[in-house]
């Protein structure tokens, strides 16, 4: 019984760290006219959560190690309830933005510590981060596809839209409190020698990790309007963004339990970055995003979920698993939450998405190179 109840902590933890980015999505042009946002500035607001999420990641080491897994993961969750809940109050611009800021800061600190949390209580067990990567997904996935029919349904209000999701926020951190009873507040201390920051490899994880969620959020931010100039309207694009998130539900389940049982991760992450490559070429050719939606979302809920796995399966503890998540998380972050600010930047000087995706398909490119580096085993370390 205690095994389930883990799962749906895991499960709704995860689940509340996307909504607060992806539901602006289909709503991201009118909130755009509504708040007078350029393009740049309606970029920020998937850039700021995804900058904070890096920059907060190491954060989430002395969080850890001051209060635990648990209270940690509480606190985290309180953050992004706030920031969900605050959005019914923006009227402007800057305190939206400053709901992307706070919500940003809850999800840096969560992502590192979710790793620890599952090699604490599900370290036989790795393919839970395939419960980790789903859940976020579906998390993603409703986001996006209820954010037009609410919109509807609360008269248009883009505010109340958006607020929503602070329910769900609520929600894990009521299933969490059962967790923060005596929990051990004796905290192991980070020993030196599990200090990533000389670690060639994990470097080049990083870059990995990088360039896979500068293309992620690039996406999730800009395929919706990219699609309404294509001739789509709001409801129809909205739709292409949830395709690309749900496509991404089984695939983000299966890939790290085939992965688990038959290894050959880089041959599998190779393939999802050609499933990658092959959308974003569609989109550049002026298909149909009906047809590119369904490959970036395969490449999309494959590389993400063994991403996540990473640190979890070149470390021997909890501790050096949120570290090397931290890690990892913060220069891939930071790097990802430029991908839609160069979106934003070359739609607004070029009129045209053409440009922005030859550039997400340098991305990749580049992605693929780090995977040829990382390889298949951590026995196989750069030193």
């Amino acid at each position: 019984m205690r095994y389930i109840y883990l799962l749906v902590v895991l499960f709704f933890v995860s689940f509340n760290l996307r909504p607060s980015i992806t539901s602006i999505g289909p709503l991201l042009d009118i909130v755009q006219r509504d708040l007078g946002m350029s393009g740049v500035e309606a970029s920020l607001l998937t850039t700021l959560p995804v900058f904070c999420m890096g920059l907060f990641s190491f954060f989430a080491v002395v969080l850890n190690h001051r209060l635990g897994i648990e209270r940690s993961l509480f606190i985290a969750l309180i953050f992004i309830m706030m920031a969900t809940f605050f959005r019914i109050f923006a009227y402007d611009r800057y305190f939206l933005l400053a709901t992307a800021l706070l919500a940003g800061v809850g999800i840096g600190i969560s992502g590192p510590i979710l790793s620890g949390f599952i090699k604490k209580y599900f370290a036989d067990k790795p393919g839970v981060t395939g419960i980790y990567s789903v859940s976020m997904v579906i998390g993603a996935s409703l986001a996006c596809s209820l954010s037009i029919p609410l919109y509807n349904m609360w008269g248009s209000s883009w505010k109340k839209t958006l607020s929503f999701w602070g329910i769900t926020a609520l929600i894990a951190c009521m299933l969490l409190l059962p967790l923060l009873k005596n929990v051990n507040t004796k905290v192991p201390t980070l020993s030196k020698s599990k200090a990533p920051i000389k670690n060639l490899r994990v470097w080049i994880i990083t870059l990995f990790f990088g360039c896979m969620s500068s293309v992620f959020y690039s996406i999730t931010a800009w395929l919706s309007p990219a699609a309404q100039q294509m001739g789509m309207n709001h409801y129809e694009s909205g739709l292409v963004l949830t395709l690309f998130t749900v496509i991404q539900i089984p695939v983000s389940f299966l890939i790290p339990v085939v992965v688990s049982k038959y290894q050959h991760r880089r041959n599998w992450l190779l393939i999802c970055g050609m499933f990658e490559l092959l959308g974003i070429g569609l989109l550049i050719a002026n298909a149909s995003p009906w047809l590119a939606a369904p490959f970036l979302g395969i490449g999309a809920g494959g590389l993400f979920p063994l991403a996540l796995l990473l640190p979890i399966q070149e470390t021997a503890d909890p501790e050096q698993a949120t570290s090397w998540s931290a890690m990892i998380q913060f220069g891939g972050f930071i790097l990802g939450s430029l991908g839609p600010v160069f979106m934003g930047y070359a739609v607004d000087t070029f009129d045209d998405f053409i440009p922005a995706f030859l550039g997400l398909m340098f991305i990749v490119i580049l992605m693929m190179i780090t995977i040829v580096m990382i390889g298949d085993k951590k026995e196989a370390k750069i030193e």
